[in-house]
């Protein structure tokens, strides 16, 4: 039976890797999926693959960068009757020396990585609380410990682990679960483009598969009412050699 009939979840990020291979697993437990993202050709691709999992599926092309694009797709998922599962999926990434790294690489990492699920979090509690709904916040290894060469990155995913223990806090008492998933190096296209950046070859067998990561997020989102996942972290059972 499927556990996620009548459903109703946001994800963003979907068009590719962690976020698509979570909406797509959403969509095999008949949910219906909000895709956002910025591509709409690849948002259509992963709806119809959405569809043909038994799911229902609707795209959303947003810039999150931008409060604009932000504020008319909150408009647009307003129609909804609720919303049961909000997924932040979308992110970027950019690295350097910190004496170097340009300060407007740390901008906009601020503006998509936390200020875009601050912002679409915001306006979605109401719908959320509606229907003691769920949050998923996809974060990083680096929301747990920062490296050289990352610190931009990093500080944004720390503060996104203080926005999920923050709003955890918050909203519990209404019946709505936020959960943390720290990830590891994830055989995504962001970490492909991050191996090029770091001059590394670039093996995806050797890192976590991103449907895995949806088979975890799964798992914890069809947990009994009676629990909450709050931290989960992941990591690529081959290591570096």
């Amino acid at each position: 039976m499927a556990r996620l009939s009548g459903h109703i979840a946001v994800v963003t990020g979907a068009s590719s890797g962690v976020g698509r291979a979570i909406a797509l697993a959403l969509a095999r437990e008949s949910a219906t999926v909000a895709l956002v993202a910025r591509r709409e050709a690849e948002l259509e691709v992963v709806a119809q693959a959405a569809r043909e999992a038994g799911g229902d599926a609707r795209s959303f092309p947003t810039d999150l960068a931008e409060d604009s694009e932000i504020a008319a797709l909150v408009e647009h998922l307003q129609t909804f009757p609720g919303i049961d599962v909000l997924v932040h999926s979308a992110g970027t990434y950019a690295r350097g020396p910190l004496e170097e790294a340009p300060v407007e690489d740390l901008d906009r990492q601020y503006r998509i990585n936390v200020r875009a699920a601050y912002q679409v979090t915001r306006h979605l509690l109401p719908m959320l609380r509606r229907r003691q709904g769920q949050v998923v916040f996809i974060n990083s290894s680096a929301g747990l410990n920062a490296r050289q060469h990352v610190s931009q990155y990093a500080s944004t995913k720390h503060a996104l682990k203080a926005l999920a223990d923050g709003l955890r806090d918050e909203v519990n008492a209404d019946g709505v679960r936020v959960l943390s998933v720290f990830l590891g190096r994830t055989a995504t296209p962001l970490q492909a483009a991050i191996h090029e950046m770091e001059g590394r070859p670039y093996r995806p067998d050797r890192l976590i598969q991103p449907e895995d990561v949806a088979t975890v997020v799964l798992s914890a989102l069809c947990l009994p009412r009676t629990a909450e996942v709050t931290d989960i972290s992941i990591r690529p059972l081959a290591k570096p050699g």
